[in-house]
């Protein structure tokens, strides 16, 4: 069974989705056999490099809500992360253009080293507050996870796999993506959002046994609500009859 996913860097419920579905798969009895590739989205394509205002700041203002409020979801969001072994360190979040560092995923994965590069730069965002889009931060964090660095600041001095990032953006504009993330199961069935980890493991059971049906036409879904960082949206279930089951998830 193969699973794609869209996420972007800058949205905090990909990173939890993420994780979401890396503990469903140790629990679920075939994980071994789930291939899983991740694919570039954005969620502010038009955004400076760097945000100089904080990403609280810029919530508040987007959705005219106070800070205290969106204070108060970010801590929510930070226990959530907390209870699965991630550390949110909302108060030091940058937000800005998450391009580049999409595209060094993409040279990550062409030199075999995806993973340990993605999981820097989650981090680097996630936890410690890295500026995403500043190319001194991201040949650091890139050649700490695997990459040679100046292999890196030169790929990032020149267009190289921006056709990558522009691919995933078209593809998921295709298939109706409006919000991040999005668990895309054998082009069959989706779940949006940062499912709880009992729900990512009755989908992965339920679609190992439609493995074999012939993948039928996604007819999409809206997303609605406001989660504090971003719009919430639920599941997009209608293919396979997944659990209608809400999930937070960043939308543009």
């Amino acid at each position: 069974m193969h699973i794609d996913v869209w996420s972007d860097l800058h949205c905090p419920f990909c990173h939890l989705g993420r994780r979401h579905l890396e503990l469903a798969l140790e629990r679920f009895e075939h994980g071994d056999e789930v291939t899983v590739t991740w694919h570039s989205y954005l969620l502010d394509r038009n955004a400076p490099a760097v945000q100089p205002e904080s990403l609280v700041d810029l919530v508040a203002e987007k959705y005219g809500t106070s800070r205290e409020a969106i204070e108060a979801q970010h801590r929510s969001m930070a226990a959530d992360a907390a209870a699965v072994g991630l550390d949110f360190q909302w108060e030091k979040l940058r937000s800005g253009n998450s391009f580049d560092a999409h595209r060094v995923i993409h040279m990550a994965r062409e030199f075999g080293v995806e993973e340990p590069v993605t999981q820097r730069l989650m981090r680097g965002w996630y936890t410690e507050g890295e500026a995403l889009g500043d190319h001194d931060t991201l040949v650091r964090l890139a050649g700490e996870g695997g990459l040679d660095a100046d292999a890196v600041r030169e790929m990032l001095g020149s267009e190289d796999y921006g056709i990558n990032v522009r691919t995933d953006e078209a593809t998921a504009k295709m298939i109706g993506v409006e919000a991040v993330p999005m668990f895309v199961f054998d082009q069959k069935a989706a779940l949006r959002g940062a499912q709880p980890v009992d729900v990512m493991v009755g989908a992965l059971e339920q679609m190992w046994e439609q493995r074999d049906v012939a993948p039928t036409p996604r007819t999409g879904g809206g997303c609605g609500g406001d989660c504090g960082s971003c719009n919430c949206g639920g599941t997009a279930p209608e293919a396979a009859g997944l659990p209608e089951t809400d999930g937070e998830a960043c939308a543009v």
